[in-house]
Formats: C-alpha cells, sequence, structure tokens
C-alpha cells in the first residue's frame, strides 16, 4: 500500500495527492498520514511546495467527505427510520426514539462532532455520512470539514517536511496513534452499547410493573 502511495505521488504530484486523499476519505484504510508526511518530505527536493500540497490534499478530502455525505443523504431520516421500524430495527434492537433523538442531536451538535473529527482517525472519513443523514446544511458542513481539515493536513505536511528523509518514522506513530484511536473507540463503543441495553430492561421493567397494576 504504501509503495503504491510513493509512487504515485511520485509521478503525479498535486493531482495523485488529490486522488489519493480524496480515495483516503472514501475508503478510511488508506493511510493518509503516508500521503501527507511523505508529501511533505517531498517539498525538501522536488518542485512541490508545502502550501501547494496542503491545498491539494484539502482538496481531496472535500471531494472525498461530499461524496460520503451525499451518501448519508441518500441514506436519508426517513429510509433510516424505515429500517428501524422493520427487521433490521428489531434484530439491533433500535427503536425510533432511539434514532430520531440521536439524529436530533446530530442536527443541532453535530457541526462541532464534523470540525473535531477531522482530526481522528477513521471518523475523519465517516463523520460526513451521519452528517448527511441528519441533514446537516451543506454550508456549515463545508466551513467545518474544510476548517478541520485543513489542521490535519497542515500539522501532517509540515511534520513530513521537518523529519526530511525520516519521514517514516512520523507514519509509525501516527499508525500508533491509530491504533490507541481504534482501541478506544471501540471501547467506547462497548460502554455505550452496554449503557443501551441497560437502558432498555429498565424500560421494560417500568412497563411491566405498570401492566401489572393495570
Amino acid at each position: 500500500m504504501e509503495n503504491m502511495i510513493i509512487q504515485m505521488i511520485n509521478q503525479f504530484g498535486y493531482i495523485g495527492i488529490i486522488l489519493l486523499i480524496a480515495l483516503e476519505n472514501i475508503f478510511p484504510p488508506i493511510p493518509s498520514e503516508v500521503i501527507l508526511t511523505f508529501g511533505g518530505f517531498l517539498t525538501t527536493y522536488t518542485r512541490l511546495n508545502i502550501w501547494g500540497v496542503i491545498l491539494a490534499a484539502t482538496i481531496g478530502s472535500v471531494v472525498g467527505a461530499i461524496v460520503l455525505y451525499m451518501v448519508g443523504r441518500f441514506l436519508n431520516r426517513e429510509k433510516l427510520l424505515h429500517l428501524v421500524d422493520g427487521k433490521v430495527g428489531r434484530w439491533l434492537h433500535f427503536n425510533r426514539e432511539d434514532v430520531e433523538g440521536a439524529l436530533d442531536w446530530f442536527s443541532s451538535k453535530g457541526t462541532k462532532a464534523v470540525f473535531f473529527c477531522r482530526c481522528i482517525p477513521i471518523l475523519r472519513s465517516l463523520i460526513s455520512i451521519p452528517a448527511g443523514m441528519a441533514g446537516m446544511a451543506m454550508g456549515p458542513f463545508m466551513i467545518m470539514t474544510v476548517t478541520g481539515t485543513i489542521i490535519w493536513n497542515v500539522v501532517l505536511v509540515h511534520l513530513g517536511a521537518f523529519a526530511g528523509a525520516s519521514w517514516g518514522i512520523i507514519t509509525e506513530y501516527m499508525h500508533t496513534y491509530k491504533n490507541w484511536t481504534i482501541l478506544a473507540l471501540a471501547v467506547i463503543a462497548a460502554v455505550l452499547i452496554l449503557i443501551f441495553i441497560r437502558r432498555r430492561h429498565k424500560k421494560k421493567d417500568l412497563s411491566s410493573r405498570s401492566d401489572g397494576l393495570a
């Protein structure tokens, strides 16, 4: 994977960076840290310059984010609630009220989530989907996406330029950061699932008690 990324940037320069970062946003397993740090390293001995690499990476990120946002818009509120009301919702033990509450929360608080998640591996790509599903306005979505993405790109490109030929060390640290992030997300997801299950059991207990009293 890394060799393919390096070859593409070497051959196509800024265009290669745009394409790779766009793909990285759509397919999160592609490592943006390799693209950005190697791009930063190239600025030390080629015609590429730091702000050109940052601009190319930002364009690619925005293109990828828009694609996933539109996927979210296709899987809109009505379609999602339809799935929840059907077999999928029963199998996952989701109900309409829980999903509507999550979508309403994202509609009101989601702009901050979009901004902060742009600097978190995996989530920096996937956050576009719930933004689209919640019907977030394109204006705030673009502002938060561009702002958060520029911060991520500026940091990694400059680190790659600073490290020079040792840019691979930066990617190793970023891989560690990504692994810890994935672990943290898994723990958070497990905790949220447990909380969700406990609340569902409490609701069932209360409803059964009220039925017994009736």
